[in-house]
């Protein structure tokens, strides 16, 4: 189940960040935090946390391809066509969040495993 629901946000997580900014209203998906540093931690919390869920025995894999993801959003995000700004700060707020879903997904996994 966390694999689906890991596909789908990435797709979601995807779609949010490389509209262009305009579109977003029209698509009833202007959700955001004023403060663009919290929506991308908080997208790649999740997305670590249901990847690590998902795929617990390739924890690496996951960070590397999360770490990509977001360096591609950022790049993607600096061209005219989308019309968004590349900021290497919000790389980085990708990679705290990606740490803290990691420490989530193991707390969690540790509490799951110790009820059983």
């Amino acid at each position: 189940m966390a694999r689906i629901v890991f596909l789908v946000t990435l797709t979601g997580v995807l779609l949010l960040a490389l509209l262009p900014v305009r579109f977003l209203p029209d698509l009833g998906m202007a959700v955001t935090f004023h403060d663009d540093k919290l929506n991308h931690a908080i997208a790649f919390v999740v997305l670590a946390a249901l990847g690590s869920l998902g795929w617990p025995e390739h924890k690496t894999r996951l960070i590397v391809l999360l770490a990509l993801t977001g360096a591609a959003i950022e790049v993607l995000q600096g061209a005219q066509l989308i019309g968004r700004d590349m900021d290497v700060l919000d790389w980085v707020a990708d990679c705290a969040g990606m740490a803290c879903g990691l420490t989530i997904a193991g707390w969690t996994k540790r509490r799951v495993g110790g009820l059983t």
